[in-house]
């Protein structure tokens, strides 16, 4: 088996490219084994499956740039490239070195090449179905590819079937296109056959590239969350809303065994109890986002990444340490930077410090320097320095932005991620009470009957909302929500759950500044419609800014916000408010400038390539 995986290492450098005019390029190496009719044997397996992960790799940078350098959150440097500032500004021409769709059609057609051929039929002499979970996990990738490449583009040709020569290309280029929409509503068909238990099993190939195989898939059950999530996004449908919801709680229920728990844990970065020269911190199992391990446990952080190569020779090296980072590779001088809105964003929370009794309050002050005002999760990723050139002596301003300093892998999905848009999924869907508990102190079954169910069991005649929140089982016996005193006295508690604010500005159950307006049971059906969706308004604000908090600078923002748009009465407008925000409230005239497309436009959120694909 090892030598498989050495050859296999040396082999994918030249797996499977083509080429023609077109995003569907065709050439003899466009699929593997393209003259067999199964895939049937584990040596073709492995190589077909490990050759599709390769694949992705071409994606893996721009799955985090184009999610950044779109939003509010980043600014570019003058160090920039021209591609960059084509994306900051949404004027990205067809010969941009990011704007290249044959790359994410390369992963779809291999795709359905193995779809296609893979023997799901062959059993183990145990009666076991032998290549189900590379089956499985295939799919998975197709539908998640699939979705990045709608929701960069917007419009996309579409089709599920292998192209094996120029005229089949050619005649599925030609064919109508798919919207968002229409891809998430395919795909949520087509994975709906998947047996459950391949939402955590996995292909067992255990080492690639010094990578943990199991983190290079992607689960089933958050690919169908993101897909019910973002067709509710345009439907507004709440049952899609609720599925989304139901899919991510899938996944925590079932990520470490059905009578196991997959907590948020306490991770957090907090001022010392009993400060008083605001330099102190207590920081329990944060390093960065909750861990800087690239391993699978129960308590790890990481669940999906794209493993990149070590060396910018073998073809996929990322560059995202050196776009974000001071390094001796770029000179110490980096191309994108953390815009004013973030540092305002972060800025603005009120960081709620307990005593040193955990009786009582105190809230950070403003002003403080080394960004500690407000959140603390920004100045534990973002740190400022300078570099003397070694030749003229000059001083060079650097940056280090921990999440992309040291791994040559991109990571995709991760446990807060899932969590927090679980919280997302449950406002949306009319549980304003539920997300919000996300966010202040955590679930159990205990907080979801004293704190959510009592706002919705009102009406004896329809008990569907309280029947479907208790569908969210958090057992009080595997789930236990922190209380001051895990705070004041580090190690002595074992309870492992905190709301998600907390990782950064205190403990959130006791902040004045971060509570439900109009906090009331209301009787009234109609006044009660009309509560929640104020609320729902409130929770959904509380999100996006969460998102920045948690995930700035993993590639989430610009689709953070193109939902928040969605939500609203006219989604241009707030689509363009929050772009136009980079450079700070003050400056939105000049950002808005600088962008070359008209973003109250929805058209113009998407890219375009030749006129074959785009809005």
């Amino acid at each position: 088996m090892k030598r498989i995986y050495i050859f296999i290492s040396i082999i994918l450098g030249m797996a499977f490219t083509t080429s023609c005019d077109d995003f569907f390029k065709q050439e003899s190496d466009d699929v593997i084994y393209a003259d067999q009719e199964h895939l049937d044997n584990p040596v073709d397996t492995i190589y077909s499956v490990t050759g599709i992960l390769t694949k992705l790799q071409a994606i893996a940078d721009r799955t985090i740039l184009f999610g950044e350098v779109r939003g509010d959150l980043v600014t570019l440097t003058s160090s920039a490239s021209k591609d960059l500032r084509e994306l900051a500004s949404f004027n990205v021409s067809d010969d941009n070195v990011y704007n290249q769709p044959s790359d994410y059609y390369a992963v779809i057609n291999n795709c359905n090449y193995f779809i296609a051929h893979a023997d799901t039929a062959l059993k183990s002499n145990r009666n076991e179905s032998i290549f189900l979970k590379e089956y499985a996990a295939v799919k998975a990738i197709r539908a998640w590819t699939y979705l990045q490449l709608a929701l960069n583009y917007g419009r996309v040709p579409f089709y599920t079937e292998p192209l094996l020569s120029k005229d089949e290309a050619e005649a599925a280029e030609n064919a109508a296109r798919a919207d968002l929409p229409t891809i998430c509503s395919y795909f949520i068909n087509d994975l709906q056959s998947i047996p459950d238990r391949y939402n955590v099993e996995y292909p067992g190939y255990r080492t690639i590239r010094n990578a943990d195989s199991r983190l290079l898939f992607f689960p089933l059950s958050i690919v169908r969350g993101e897909l019910y999530l973002w067709r509710a996004t345009f439907t507004g449908s709440k049952e899609d809303y609720r599925q989304a919801a139901l899919q991510y709680y899938t996944y925590i229920s079932e990520r470490n065994g059905m009578n196991s728990a997959y907590p948020t844990g306490q991770s957090y970065y907090m001022w010392t109890p009993g400060t008083s020269t605001w330099r102190s911190f207590t920081m329990r199992d944060f390093s960065y986002y909750g861990s800087n391990s690239e391993t699978v446990g129960e308590n790890t952080e990481l669940i999906t990444m794209i493993a990149g190569d070590s060396i910018r020779a073998e073809g996929n090296y990322s560059e995202l340490r050196n776009l974000f980072s001071s390094r001796e590779e770029n000179d110490y001088r980096v191309s994108i930077t953390p815009s004013q809105r973030l540092q305002e964003i972060s800025a603005a929370q009120a960081n709620c410090c307990l005593s040193s009794s955990g009786t009582s309050v105190i809230y950070a002050p403003a002003g403080l320097d080394n960004h500690m005002s407000g959140d603390l999760r920004l100045s534990d990723v973002w740190s400022e320095g300078f570099h003397r050139d070694l030749l003229t002596g000059d001083r060079v301003e650097t940056q280090y932005i921990m999440k992309h300093y040291t791994s040559r892998n991109v990571h995709i999905y991760r446990r807060m991620m899932v969590y927090l848009r679980m919280a997302e999924a449950l406002n949306m869907a009319g549980y304003p009470h539920m997300a919000f508990q996300i966010l202040s102190q955590g679930l159990s079954n205990k907080v979801i009957n004293e704190e959510v169910i009592p706002y919705y069991n009102l009406d004896e005649s329809d008990k569907s909302d309280s029947i479907f929140l208790a569908r969210f089982d958090f057992p009080d016996t595997r789930y236990a929500v922190a209380t001051p005193e895990d705070i004041v006295s580090v190690g002595s508690q074992t309870h492992n759950q905190i709301g998600i604010h907390t990782r950064g500005s205190g403990w959130t159950p006791m902040n004045i500044y971060y509570q439900m307006p109009n906090d009331t049971i209301e009787p009234d059906a109609a006044k009660r419609a009309q509560l929640v969706q104020e609320q729902q308004a409130f929770v959904d604000s509380l999100i996006l800014n969460e998102s920045a908090l948690e995930f700035m600078f993993e590639g989430t923002r610009y689709y953070d916000i193109m939902r928040y748009a969605m939500h609203q009465s006219n989604p241009g407008a707030a689509m363009s408010k929050c772009i136009y925000g980079r450079r700070g409230k003050e400056n939105a005239g000049i950002v808005s400038g600088e962008i070359q497309k008209d973003l109250t436009n929805p058209n113009n959120w998407y890219l375009q390539w030749k006129g074959k694909i785009g809005m």
